[in-house]
């Protein structure tokens, strides 16, 4: 006799399907694409995008050379708050990017 449950969370559905195939931890870091302004704050979100996420690697985009230059002192800061907002998602390296300009 098949035992009756009540309906089954979609978000729990779709990390055990995510864990399944190995996907979770991907698709967790993909998510610093929505936060990215409310983790760094407005000045530095108004001179930087993220590009992408390459497995534990964050890419950012800079506005200007003289803000990457301030960014490669921020680093580890940045990089830190990151971690922070993600605590199971882990980010081991960031990589400042200029702007390809139009």
């Amino acid at each position: 006799m098949r035992s009756l449950q009540g309906p089954t969370r979609v978000d729990t559905v779709l990390t055990q399907v995510l864990e399944k195939y190995g996907v979770r931890e991907s698709v967790e870091r993909l998510e610093v694409l929505q936060e990215w302004s409310d983790i760094v704050g407005d000045p530095l979100s108004g001179v930087t995008r993220v590009r992408g996420v390459d497995n534990k690697t964050l890419l950012i985009e800079v506005r200007s050379s003289a803000w990457m230059t301030e960014l490669q002192v921020l680093k580890n800061d940045v990089l830190n708050r990151v971690n922070e907002r993600f605590e199971a998602v882990v980010f081991e390296k960031i990589v400042f990017v200029l702007a390809e300009t139009v």
